[in-house]
């Protein structure tokens, strides 16, 4: 699995998380980031779509929202241009 950084927190100290990841085999992100301990947001979670016995709710800073979805329109873009080149190429364009 080969993982490409994205993006960290610029306000982070000393560079750690919070930061994404994206696996270039699956597409997956991966995030790291403060564990969300807050009972109330867990119960919440839980509600909607559940918490697994493998899996842990992460908080991101709002600051990172912007430059999440940058990071993401980008990958987005990246791959529509890829699947172009590709389809031109296997027309013989």
């Amino acid at each position: 699995m080969a993982l490409r950084f994205l993006c960290i927190d610029p306000d982070t100290n000393g560079g750690h998380c919070p930061a994404l990841h994206v696996d270039d085999e699956t597409g997956d992100l991966l995030v790291t980031g403060r564990r969300e301990d807050d009972v109330t947001n867990l119960r919440q979670v839980e509600a909607n779509s559940g918490i697994g016995d493998h899996e842990v709710l992460v908080r991101l800073p709002a600051r990172m929202k912007a430059i999440v979805l940058a990071k993401l329109l980008e990958e987005a873009r990246d791959a529509d241009t890829a699947r172009t080149a590709v389809r031109r190429t296997d027309r013989g364009d």
